[in-house]
């Protein structure tokens, strides 16, 4: 008897251990190892997003990054890599215009957002590029900083505002000859109830537009951990640092010339997939 229940305890010990180890940890997922001049860090890559998650693996695997530098550092923001054209650039050189030639589509998850130590893609900017795509090869590292609640208030109605404003451009830019014939023809009446209309359009339009809202989780992570929430909906997060925090920190810290590149190179000197 004793023997048997021995033999049932070792078995519900390995079915335990069994189910145990297929439960999900924190760090699971594609983990990339980025080894530069600094110190490594450790970035896990997230399943939500697997056109970026896919490509950074594939670059990593054939090298692409091997040697490229650090070209934008910008302290309480964030550290930019990615651009082939740095390796081995002059001392001195702008950097940040190259790539694969090939863009990515913008995978934005609500729940993944600029916290501290977020990977993401760098891109063009929205009037050549309102599809918000995604670098082939250019990402940063957010170092960011911590913001008070009313900050985060303000920047609310701020980033808010710039939506409104892209309304009202979209909205009366191709009328623009239009309304400028009608000053110069002196007819206010026409002008007014022309600018009444695209004004009823453009009210309508922001009225429908998703609206920026912090939400719960991101004013907890913001107020206390820190990143860079202006950010957020705009560009693709698709991983986190999981080790070597301070590393971005110690890049964050260094010299930068106008071009905000660091006056003393920082390469990545190698990228692994640990898995």
């Amino acid at each position: 008897m004793m023997r048997t229940k021995a033999i049932l305890g070792m078995l519900l010990m390995l079915v335990w251990g069994s189910s145990c180890s297929q439960t999900p940890k924190a760090h699971d997922g594609t983990v990339v190892m980025i080894t530069t001049d600094l110190g490594d860090i450790r970035v896990k890559l997230y399943d939500q997003t697997p056109l970026h998650r896919d490509n950074f693996v594939k670059l990593a695997s054939e090298g692409f990054y091997d040697g490229v530098l650090f070209h934008r550092v910008i302290r309480e923001f964030m550290v930019q890599a990615g651009d082939p054209s740095s390796r081995g650039a002059q001392p001195g050189v702008m950097l940040g215009n190259g790539g694969p030639n090939y863009t990515i589509a913008a995978e934005f998850v609500p729940e993944l957002f600029h916290r501290k130590g977020a990977l993401a893609a760098a891109r063009q900017g929205d009037q050549v590029n309102p599809a918000k795509a995604s670098s082939g090869s250019q990402f940063y590292i957010v170092q960011g900083k911590v913001w008070r609640s009313g900050e985060l208030d303000t920047l609310e109605l701020r980033m808010n505002g710039s939506v409104q404003q892209n309304i009202m451009r979209t909205v009366f830019t191709p009328v623009q000859q239009e309304l400028e014939k009608l000053r110069q023809e002196n007819n206010q009446q026409d002008f007014n109830m022309k600018v009444a209309e695209l004004q009823a359009i453009a009210d309508s339009l922001y009225q429908a537009a998703p609206k920026m809202k912090f939400s719960a989780a991101q004013r907890e992570v913001y107020t206390t951990v820190g990143g860079t929430p202006h950010l957020d909906g705009g560009y693709t997060v698709f991983g986190e640092v999981v080790e070597g925090l301070e590393v971005i920190d110690k890049i964050a810290a260094v010299e930068t010339d106008g071009n905000n590149r660091p006056r003393h190179d920082i390469a990545i000197k190698r990228m692994k997939v640990l898995k």
